[in-house]
């Protein structure tokens, strides 16, 4: 079993910067490869970001590759993402995700475990 919660959402204009960060309890975080998700009011849950277990291998959605980082800190059991030059678009309910495998990692229902979400709004 995994628990997972994430923090560090808010209120920021375009431009700005936000980190996500996603704690997991339970054991073997390590092991699983970590994902992060977001889904906007009407819109379907879309992948954002993955890592794989070690944090050595990295993939993102088209429109955030070069402003979003992902990253991990296993002896924290903690994942990350970094956000930058944030756009209005980028508004939704964030949230990490557990899955045992670094393959087939678009797909939300391939995800093990989820956390609760982290509401990110990008406004002027």
């Amino acid at each position: 079993q995994v628990q997972l919660v994430e923090s560090g959402g808010g209120l920021v204009q375009p431009g700005d910067s936000l980190r996500l960060s996603c704690t997991a309890s339970g054991r073997s975080f390590s092991s699983w490869a970590m994902g992060w998700f977001r889904q906007a009011p009407g819109k379907e849950r879309e992948f954002v970001a993955v890592i794989n277990s070690n944090g050595g291998g990295t993939d993102y959605v088209d429109s955030v590759k070069g402003r979003f980082t992902v990253s991990r800190n296993n002896a924290k059991n903690s994942v990350y993402l970094q956000m930058n030059s944030l756009k209005p678009e980028d508004t939704a309910v964030y949230y990490c995700a557990a899955r045992r495998f670094y393959d087939n990692y678009l797909r939300a229902s391939n995800y093990n475990y989820w956390g609760q979400g982290t509401q990110v709004t990008v406004s002027s």
